[in-house]
């Protein structure tokens, strides 16, 4: 792909990253598709990108839902004269938290069908106008979760653990049609994605919970993880433009100093020495579940 305008689509555009990446990529001189499901926040997006006089179209569009996918897949079929898409970003998807035992299989499947289904479903919908062409990019955004779990992210971790190799096949498999698939895999970024995941952790601090005692702390831990390893929206939207220029894009572009010196500690670390570092970073040893278990019911909640 050369560096001239590219007709893009990115997912999940309603706010924080991927508003900023949409947006991003309009200033540079694409032509942006934002798509999510908030109606009066895709309003706002091309309200602000009117004001910026930046080319970029927002509608609605749910990447759970067949009908809705077909429909935006049409739409930009049309506003396109069929052309379609150069470049598809799919970065619509959400985080659940939790200890992994207490989540059931409702929100585990809501999980998957948004950051996994979803992800596939719409690349199953703009793929073939690419491969006729022999020529067309899809831009995944993972997360370092995708190649480190951590506690209590087992199963959003385990739905970027999907999309890393869903992506390694496509990879693979699109090559030889022109189409290439680049991973962007961001550490924690400033957004609201990460305040509403730590919520969905919140809501398992039960007084009856194996685990009250380390939750009890998890507002306190998102507070520091805040100050020292929280990076800019920029950072990630920076990253995905680079995917986007790219005339030969790297398989993986890893964003922040954080999330590389982690995966360098997985790679070189023992895993029993890795667990352990990952199991005091959230509190969880053995003396603070011992106590946990110890303590009747009533002590367990006001300790909260």
């Amino acid at each position: 792909m050369t560096t001239t305008t590219k007709t893009i689509l990115v997912t999940g555009a309603t706010s924080g990253l991927g508003r900023h990446m949409a947006l991003h990529l309009a200033r540079e001189g694409h032509h942006v598709f934002a798509t999510g499901r908030n109606v009066e926040r895709l309003r706002s997006l091309e309200a602000e990108a009117l004001a910026m006089s930046v080319k970029l179209e927002a509608f609605a569009m749910d990447v759970t839902d067949d009908a809705s996918v077909d429909a935006a897949r049409d739409q930009i079929r049309a506003r396109t004269a069929g052309h379609g898409l150069d470049v598809l970003i799919n970065n619509a998807g959400f985080g659940l938290l939790g200890p992994t035992e207490a989540i059931g299989d409702a929100e585990m499947k809501r999980q998957f069908d948004t950051n996994v289904f979803g992800l596939m479903r719409v690349t199953r919908a703009f793929l073939p106008e690419m491969r006729d062409r022999r020529a067309g990019r899809v831009i995944n955004v993972s997360s370092m979760g995708g190649r480190v779990t951590l506690p209590f992210f087992g199963v959003y971790n385990a739905s970027k653990y999907a999309v890393e190799s869903l992506s390694d096949a496509l990879r693979i498999e699109l090559g030889p049609f022109g189409v290439d698939v680049a991973l962007v895999e961001p550490g924690m970024v400033k957004s609201d994605f990460a305040q509403h995941a730590v919520d969905s952790l919140v809501s398992y601090r039960t007084p009856d919970s194996p685990y009250a005692a380390v939750l009890a702390s998890v507002e306190r831990m998102n507070a520091d993880a805040k100050r020292f390893i929280e990076i800019d929206t920029v950072w990630v939207s920076r990253a995905v433009a680079r995917a986007v220029r790219a005339r030969r894009p790297r398989a993986r572009y890893v964003v922040s100093i954080h999330a590389r010196l982690t995966l360098v500690a997985q790679r070189l670390l023992p895993t029993r020495w890795f667990d352990a570092i990952l199991a005091r970073s959230v509190g969880i040893t053995r003396r603070a579940l011992a106590g946990a278990a110890a303590a009747p019911p009533a002590l367990a909640g006001a300790a909260e």
